[in-house]
């Protein structure tokens, strides 16, 4: 349904069409309801979609927005009935560093082995056993948090005590309240480069945030919840790109019953007597509803609302926490594969995994470098003085080597640089004077770890925050809607306060991310407030 079909009257308006509120429109409308999803641009998804971006590669299809899927629990899946493909990456992580034949690198996959070979021989002993110790308390912790993610939020401290086994309790507290550097440095890793790696793409992925901040070690352990079948605790690429999640979700909603409405814009939200009565369109147009469930990020809903209707509490939590983003993200259609320096030829293909590029990595192979963790906070503080870091982290995919569907008939490549961290205001400049010359420096920086690899970019459409905040509509541009160093019952409640209005996105329990736990837990509140 497009727009100019809007209903008069529904029994719930879902403000949003990403994936949390698709997952709320198939729980609703199952349950009997009418519900009318109403969604701002021309396509659904928010930001987990699957487009074709590339003006001179324009066949090319590729995750624009979220582009792995490793967060979703399988126990939704089950009550939703749906079935995403996904496919597995091994290896899932490589760790070059910028160097010739023989330099470190590390190709994580399922080859235990090979990996802990890899460790010690590029690092150490120590490091195979810090890393054993890592991931084996991180499997207990993943376990015991799994069934808190489906339900409402406690506090972190009953958290721990009604879900986490007494042994871990603490470490479990200290973990979400504490800074990812402080977890990692328990393991007595002697690699800072592997320290380095693991506080990036689990602790500050996303984040409005460095290494020594509180509730970088709630982002980490988030990123560390992947149980998806098959994936033996890592992220998976879905087939036919991020846009085959919600498209999935739409499909199951509408064969249930429920409406799907895009180029549909809210403007506000309508009360009565203080609570809920219906939405008003940009164009003017009026939908009843006793039910408005925001699946946009929490801050356009509270923005939706008449001044001071949510509680003053609330709005001042909320106030207190919004961050903006600081992701860049760097489309890329590639003529070809890169080449990594580091590698030997009999080396397994490291392209379907995730490339870190980190700041600091080149001190393993000259001496006098910076360390890699010194690096990482060197970057932080840039990016708080409005700076453009000169090192910033990068994780590089190309998922074409794995899902040959996002290809073109030509063979381009989808790919795509995830920048962190970046300023959303820099300093003395704008966004549209520098992004060009920014985008030459990340490229030059892949050119040290893959020389020609500029040669290979057939187009190159740049995201950083302000443009996220454009295409995908996500305020701020925080790509997690509220920072994830804020966890449990810190987030944006499910029930706002105000009688028939809820929250349903990646800013409320249990974290930002491609999870959709949010929109299981908003449509559950909402049929137990129902009386359903």
């Amino acid at each position: 349904m497009t727009g100019g079909e809007v209903p008069e009257r529904a029994d719930v308006v879902i403000v949003g069409s990403g994936h949390n509120g698709l997952v709320s429109a198939i729980m609703l409308a199952r349950a009997g309801l009418d519900v009318l999803v109403l969604e701002a641009a021309d396509v659904i998804g928010g930001a987990t979609r699957t487009e074709n971006p590339f003006p001179k590669v324009p066949a090319l299809r590729h995750s624009t927005g979220s582009y792995l899927l490793g967060l979703m629990p399988p126990e939704l899946l089950a009550t939703l009935d749906v079935r995403i493909p996904v496919l597995r990456r091994d290896p899932h992580y490589f760790l070059p560093t910028p160097g010739g034949p023989g330099s470190p690198y590390l190709l994580f996959g399922t080859d235990t082995a090979a990996t802990r070979a890899q460790l010690t021989e590029f690092f150490s002993p120590v490091d195979v056993a810090a890393d054993d110790a890592l991931q084996t308390e991180l499997a207990a912790l993943r376990e015991d948090l799994a069934p808190a993610w489906l339900a409402e939020p406690l506090d972190v401290a009953e958290t721990a005590q009604r879900y986490v086994r007494p042994e871990l309790q603490q470490v479990f507290v200290d973990l979400v309240r504490g800074s990812v550097a402080d977890y990692l440095a328990r393991f007595d890793f002697r690699s800072e480069l592997l320290v380095s790696m693991y506080a990036v793409t689990d602790g500050l992925s996303g984040l409005n945030a460095g290494p020594d901040d509180p509730g970088t070690g709630h982002n980490f352990l988030v990123h560390n919840m992947c149980r998806l079948p098959g994936s033996g605790g890592t992220w998976m690429i879905a087939e036919g790109g991020m846009g085959t999640v919600s498209g999935t979700f739409a499909a199951a909603a509408r064969a249930s019953g429920a409406r799907i409405v895009t180029g549909a814009p809210v403007t506000a939200i309508t009360l009565d007597g203080g609570a809920a009565s219906g939405v008003v369109l940009a164009d003017g147009r009026e939908v009843r509803a006793e039910v408005v469930l925001g699946a946009c990020d929490p801050y356009r809903l509270m923005g939706l609302l008449p001044d001071g209707a949510l509680p003053g509490a609330l709005a001042e939590r909320m106030a207190a926490v919004r961050r903006t983003g600081t992701t860049l993200k760097l489309n890329l259609a590639l003529r070809g594969l890169p080449r990594f320096s580091c590698l030997p030829p009999e080396a397994p293909s490291p392209f379907g995994s995730t490339i870190h590029l980190l700041p600091g990595a080149a001190s393993l192979t000259s001496a006098g470098g910076e360390s890699p963790m010194a690096a990482l906070r060197a970057m932080w503080a840039d990016v708080r003085a409005g700076r453009l870091p000169a090192e910033p982290t990068i994780e590089w995919y190309l998922h074409t080597t794995v899902d040959p569907s996002l290809a073109d008939p030509a063979g381009h490549h989808s790919s795509a640089l995830f920048v962190q961290s970046v300023p959303y205001e820099l300093a003395g400049t704008t966004w549209d004077a520098a992004l060009p010359g920014y985008v030459e420096q990340l490229v030059g920086i892949c050119e040290r770890y893959a020389p020609g690899t500029g040669d290979l970019i057939a187009d190159a459409v740049p995201l950083p925050p302000p443009g996220i905040e454009a295409h995908f509509g996500i305020t701020g541009g925080h790509i997690h809607h509220v920072d994830n160093t804020v966890s449990f019952a810190d987030r944006m409640p499910y029930a706002t306060g105000v009688d028939g209005v809820y929250a349903g996105s990646a800013g409320c329990h249990p974290a930002g991310s491609v999870i959709g736990a949010a929109g299981h837990n908003a449509a559950q509140r909402i049929l137990a407030d129902l009386g359903r």
